[in-house]
């Protein structure tokens, strides 16, 4: 672990806890490090504990110490001069456009927070937003963490049932949504699915709509309140309040293996000073300087900590993009980077090989010499698209961080960066090691690190300040889903699969659901997709296990062909599928040969880009096929089955 001694300025450490358990022993040169990092906010009162780690595995972060996290984020630098910065370049699908200075932002932020009193919302009420990528959305969370009001945050796709689920578990009071959204040229209603979600949530008192697309929508009076109406009819002046460093920031709901959403919850002071950390450390933010954009969605939490919270703390002018990356054209994404002169970009790599397959020369029609950091988030990115990704966006010459994290952890815990990328070179595909101030290891089985060359399950085996503070409601959940694993080291168990290299750095292998056994040997979903998508003919390759009686499991791979090669296969795909069988042979080893692979005209993803393993597992198993309400194109999958029935 890279943290710098340990100082007399240093607050105190609790250090109790049961012996032996490493993370019952806070390491003085870890506290002292997240010290200076949290000094680079605005605290109303400083803390009088750095951590308390007595009652593992709840944590205490700056015990005692108080901030507004919203003050951090806007007033803070309007106050020391930046008003007239600008905060964000919105654009909307369609073309419309908004320029968001951070005076501006303030009044906007203060006005909504004036109408959330007014509704009767006191420190502690649950709001849920469902909202396109608006402006709107950023007001919105700000005011709620201005007013020490936890939000809950669902991504625009998610069905009705899956909002109502939410605001339950939560005792939401207020949600704050749109009457629709612009989703490919296309305006989609959202209202009607809000209301169908609502109709049975007995703690919603008030539903704030924003005017988005301008169509009719239904209305409860009485209930329903239109954001133009109330919002803009409010003082924009308001006087931020501090919170404990531990009041309640956000839950944010994710998936869990019983089917049952889990509220994620994170804190304010300790989330606030790692996502300020680690947004200007990986991309060596420079304030006033950099543009910088983040793609995801609010629905996420890298839109939580690398949209909203993380940028803004650090004073960053950042893109905000309402759209699909193809809306009007293939080349929108290449258009705004030109437009703003974009020099930080943090994107998944499921988009990354998007533009594989639309095309090399795509990106070369565009100026996008501003570039000087690449990033990638959501999963492990293959080799091939990492070098792509840095060949065409960032010119052979542009540092690419791969970063490693998860909702639970609320900021990047492992990742190259690119002020020591001449010291350590960057490696294709590896997040390679975790940052200063992040402590992790590779373990096996029985809890014992791993030699270098080796793989093992990636724990955390040392506290962080943006780490969860339990399952909303759940406090067993939390203990067995995160903590049980390897309750004897007391070891946070991430989930996922991880190996060494020889020199020592990290390769991510992803969830360890996703590692397949075939004839007693592991094999990762991500290294036989790596391999399929190094191949020339192929854009795209999602990998699964199915049930097999010789084997144990068998490999599935469905893939999506580059352009140029789809011209060349015959109907069954058999021009492509008998080589590529053979190029994973030849890449990894006779037994990641896939049983199959299909050649299909697209994968499974959610609006947001992520790919629906869980529905091809599905398919390849011949179960029936669950929920495909988030799929940003659910006939998709009735052509995988169709063809895996034919084949």
């Amino acid at each position: 672990m890279s943290v710098p001694p340990p100082t007399e300025q240093t607050a105190g450490i609790a250090q109790s806890g049961p012996a032996g358990d490493p993370l019952a022993q806070p390491d003085p040169a870890l506290t002292a490090f997240w010290a200076g990092q949290a000094r680079q906010l605005h605290w109303e009162r400083p803390w009088a504990e750095v951590l308390d780690w007595s009652d593992a595995p709840f944590a205490q972060w700056f015990s005692g110490g108080r901030l507004n996290v919203a003050y951090n984020c806007v007033d803070r630098h309007v106050a020391a001069g930046h008003g007239e910065q600008v905060a964000f370049h919105w654009e909307g699908e369609p073309g419309d456009t908004r320029t968001i200075t951070y005076a501006d932002l303030r009044r906007e932020v203060c006005r909504t927070a004036n109408a959330l009193l007014s509704l009767g919302l006191t420190a502690g009420d649950r709001v849920a937003i469902q909202l396109p990528m608006i402006p709107e959305a950023v007001f919105a969370m700000l005011a709620c963490a201005r007013l020490g009001l936890p939000h809950s945050v669902v991504f625009g796709g998610f069905s009705p049932a899956a909002l109502r689920s939410r605001i339950a578990d939560a005792e939401a009071k207020l949600l704050i949504t749109a009457d629709g959204q612009y989703r490919r040229g296309t305006a989609v209603p959202m209202k009607d699915g809000t209301d169908e979600a609502t109709a049975d949530t007995p703690s919603i008192e008030h539903v704030l709509v924003v005017r988005r697309t301008g169509g009719e929508v239904a209305w409860t009076e009485g209930r329903d309140l239109w954001w133009h109406e109330l919002v803009d009819a409010q003082s924009d002046t308001h006087e931020a309040e501090a919170f404990d460093a531990e009041h309640p920031l956000f839950i944010l709901y994710t998936s869990g293996t019983t089917g049952s959403p889990k509220g994620i919850l994170h804190t304010s002071g300790g989330y606030l000073t790692q996502a300020a950390y680690t947004h200007r450390t990986i991309f060596d933010h420079r304030p006033g300087d950099d543009v910088y954009w983040c793609t995801a969605d609010i629905g996420w939490i890298t839109g939580h900590t690398y949209i909203v919270y993380g940028p803004l703390a650090n004073r960053a002018t950042s893109v905000l993009y309402e759209g699909t990356p193809n809306t009007p054209h293939e080349g929108r994404h290449f258009e705004i980077i030109q437009k703003y002169g974009v020099s930080l970009y943090y994107t998944a790599p499921t988009l990354i090989r998007s533009f594989m397959k639309w095309g090399e020369e795509l990106p070369g029609r565009y100026d996008l010499s501003t570039l000087r950091v690449l990033g990638s988030v959501g999963e492990p990115i293959n080799p091939e698209a990492w070098r792509w990704y840095r060949k065409h966006l960032g010119a052979d010459r542009t540092p690419v961080v791969d970063t490693w994290w998860q909702t639970e952890t609320g900021a990047v815990m492992i990742s190259p960066l690119p002020a020591e990328a001449d010291a350590k070179p960057l490696k294709p595909g590896s997040a390679q090691a975790p940052l200063p101030g992040i402590s992790a290891a590779v373990v096996n089985d029985r809890g014992e690190p791993v030699g270098r060359g080796e793989s093992g399950y990636l724990v955390l085996d040392r506290p962080w300040p943006a780490m969860l503070r339990g399952i909303w409601g759940d406090e067993e959940r939390f203990r067995e889903t995160y903590w049980s694993r390897f309750a004897r080291q007391g070891y946070y168990f991430a989930g996922d699969g991880a190996r060494y290299d020889e020199d020592g750095d990290l390769w991510l292998l992803g969830r360890v659901d996703d590692v397949m056994n075939v004839s007693g040997h592991r094999i990762s979903t991500a290294e036989v997709e790596s391999a399929l998508v190094a191949h020339p003919s192929v854009a795209e390759a999602a990998v699964v296990g199915a049930a097999d009686a010789t084997t144990g499991q068998a490999i599935v791979a469905f893939v999506v062909l580059r352009g140029d090669a789809q011209h060349d296969e015959r109907d069954d795909g058999t021009d492509v599928v008998g080589p590529l069988r053979a190029h994973v042979a030849a890449e990894i080893g006779p037994i990641a040969k896939p049983r199959q692979i299909m050649v299909v005209p697209e994968l499974p993803k959610t609006r947001s880009g992520k790919i629906m393993r869980r529905l091809l597992r599905d398919v390849a198993d011949n179960r029936e096929i669950g929920d495909v309400t988030t799929l940003a194109d659910a006939s998709v999958m009735a052509s995988i089955q169709q063809g895996l029935a034919d084949g």
